[in-house]
């Protein structure tokens, strides 16, 4: 009897514990077997019957996906923020691994995009890109607290300039606080020369890509932001409208609202404004979104985007929001120009925006 079993995984580094449900919820088995490739494979196939596997999105997500997929029926790696049914009663590795199972039967979990493997060597330069950023700017951040725990000014970027690194160490006259920041500097020079590299090796793995060249067309997405677009979306195809790929970004408008409704003369009427608050969606892909906000500055040098950015301020939009109007107006247009494999046309925009 082929029938479908559901399997929810709660992974460990060292173990992975493994609930098995049958089609009708009822817990077949449970076990608890070690984080291994070949652990892995052993378990699922001495399992019969349609495989129907998940587990949350964590650091072994990437290697599970691939190892998993092509030994089962259907593979969900799942949203861990969407997993309330977690976090009531008890709670431990089996019950956890329970509760995934029920939910996969029940379709109630959200599954997150794992590309194909094509993209996932551009994908870990990427993060490495990324990492290596964060690193210098906590470097300069300490050197820049060095220099202010003695009442030293250090505004802008000239404590971090090559050429009066001198002059800036002569400012500490303890021996002690100058030769942190000595090391501080070998250590920023270090990860500059590290993060060329990672920028180099980066664009070297992004440009085959086929949508490279025609996404460096748009306005404010050079190479670096074109490498970092690639590696973060993969495909352009997984989102069905611009919708969809705003709220990836961050950009996506999210209203809340209460006491939308009141009884007038005995019937149920809707309040013509109601109780509202709005702002952007809460949960996205952080990359995407410091990338867009960091191109609109780009794009708005272009006279296209720049004629947008008027028209709404003209509209009395505040220069903030204004902003946020552009950078969602740049997530739409990199979509379609990605979706159509179509160079970039400025005219379709304006037509588009007025």
């Amino acid at each position: 009897m082929n029938e479908d079993k559901y399997i929810g995984m709660d992974v460990h580094q060292a173990s992975i514990v493994c609930a098995v449900h049958s089609s009708q919820g009822k817990c077949i088995a449970h076990s608890i077997i070690e984080t291994r490739a070949e652990t892995v494979r052993d378990f699922l196939r001495g399992l019969s019957g349609t495989l129907h596997v998940t587990f949350e999105e964590g650091t072994q997500a990437a290697w599970l996906h691939d190892l998993v997929k092509p030994l089962v029926a259907e593979l969900i790696v799942c949203n861990p923020r969407r997993n309330h049914l977690l976090k009531e009663g008890s709670k431990n590795d089996k019950v956890d691994a329970s509760k995934l199972a029920e939910l996969l039967r029940a379709g109630l979990v959200k599954s997150v995009y794992h590309g194909a493997p094509g993209v996932r060597p551009l994908k870990e330069l990427a993060h490495a890109d990324d990492q290596l950023t964060q690193d210098r700017v906590r470097v300069m951040s300490r050197l820049k607290a060095l220099y202010r725990a003695r009442a030293i000014v250090c505004a802008g970027t000239a404590p971090y300039s090559h050429a009066h690194r001198d002059e800036w160490l002569q400012q500490l006259t303890e021996p002690a606080p100058r030769q942190r920041a000595t090391w501080l500097y070998a250590e920023l020079d270090a990860i500059g020369e590290l993060r060329r590299e990672a920028h180099n090796r980066m664009l070297t793995e992004a440009r085959p890509h086929p949508a490279f060249a025609r996404l460096t067309g748009v306005p404010g997405l050079g190479p670096i932001r074109v490498a970092q677009l690639i590696a973060a979306v993969g495909s352009p195809h997984r989102f069905r409208t611009k919708r969809q790929f705003w709220a990836y970004c961050g950009l996506a408008v999210v209203t809340k609202s209460s006491a939308d409704y009141q009884l007038v003369a005995g019937r149920v009427v809707r309040q013509a404004r109601g109780m509202q608050t709005r702002g952007l969606n809460e949960q996205f892909n952080h990359r995407l979104k410091a990338l867009f906000k960091s191109a609109v500055l780009e794009a708005l040098k272009d006279a296209t985007f720049k004629r947008y950015y008027e028209r709404l301020r003209a509209r009395g939009l505040r220069a903030e929001l204004a902003r946020v109007q552009v950078a969602r107006k740049l997530a739409a247009v990199t979509l379609a120009v990605w979706k159509r494999e179509a160079a970039y046309d400025a005219e379709r925009v304006m037509q588009r925006a007025a």
